[in-house]
């Protein structure tokens, strides 16, 4: 038998300390049936009767006698460990988590997740770094806790909860020379393009989509991040498509207009990812229940 469970050590214990199955069974909260097939599952995993039954009750072996502290040691350590374990204190606990996102994340979600965090903690911490090809190792390796956006191939292993769906709408200039409502299919493949090229988004969806339909824009500049995309949007000609969210944040800051896209575009789930190893993580779960409250639609 190559298992000892910490149930059996706490009936061990009681044992040596009543010297009685059905009083240490009775402390503990189990039938005396329960308490007497763990004596035995103990007696085979040690090689040692460890109790015998006596007129004074039920007196320990000399194994048991030498054994008896160690048990009680390896008994405390593993049921604080436990305890440890199972609580998260956001008000006393001192805890950095690394969080894996897009530039979306960062200009939508982080400024109203620091403030949550800020309200709730002031020993927790978040360090954000860019979602990349690299990320399902990082999560895997314990690297980072967790990531949010879009990462369609994630293998076995890993933990995914949707946050909420996401569309796209096309981006311009409030100043535009002819983009001044919703344009056509016609008018939108005519004027210059921006396209954003970066991991854990959902434009592969667009480009996809587009390339499916035999739709060709004019692409003239391609950045690698969503920062940026608004104010050139807002000091040239050039249209952009971008996921909704981001646009209603942008618009409150650059001279743009938000339009429905010409094209019928699908949405995709942006999602909470993170490893199976630290699933029960008190933390791990903290920070998930948080982050789903503050992303959750509006």
């Amino acid at each position: 038998m190559a298992k000892l469970d910490i149930d059996w050590l706490a009936v061990f214990i009681e044992i040596y300390k009543t010297q009685s199955v059905s009083l240490a069974a009775e402390r503990l909260g189990v039938s005396q049936a329960r308490a007497s097939g763990i004596l035995g599952k103990l007696r085979r995993y040690f090689g040692d009767d460890l109790f015998a039954r006596t007129s004074r009750g039920m007196q320990p072996t000399p194994y048991a006698e030498r054994t008896y502290r160690d048990i009680v040691q390896v008994f405390e350590s593993l049921s604080a460990s436990k305890s440890h374990r199972d609580l998260f204190d956001p008000a006393t606990a001192v805890r950095q988590f690394r969080i894996c996102m897009t530039d979306i994340s960062e200009i939508v979600v982080l400024p109203s997740l620091a403030r949550e965090i800020r309200r709730l903690s002031a020993g927790v911490t978040i360090e954000a770094e860019r979602i990349s090809t690299d990320s399902a190792v990082t999560l895997e390796a314990g690297e980072v806790d967790l990531a949010v956006g879009y990462m369609p191939g994630l293998e076995a292993g890993f933990f995914q909860q949707g946050l909420f769906k996401q569309g796209f709408v096309c981006l311009a200039s409030k100043h535009h020379p002819r983009i001044r409502v919703r344009p056509n299919r016609h008018a939108f493949c005519r004027e210059g393009h921006i396209v954003v090229t970066t991991s854990g988004t959902g434009h592969t969806i667009v480009e996809r989509e587009l390339a499916k339909r035999g739709i060709e824009r004019d692409i003239v500049l391609r950045v690698p991040s969503f920062l940026g995309v608004a104010r050139l949007v807002a000091r040239t000609e050039l249209l952009a498509i971008v996921p909704r969210r981001l646009a209603e944040v942008v618009a409150d800051q650059e001279e743009i207009n938000i339009f429905a896209t010409p094209i019928d575009l699908p949405s995709y789930t942006v999602k909470l990812h993170w490893h199976a190893r630290f699933h029960a993580d008190a933390g791990n779960v903290w920070m998930r229940k948080l982050i789903a409250r503050v992303m959750s639609p509006r």
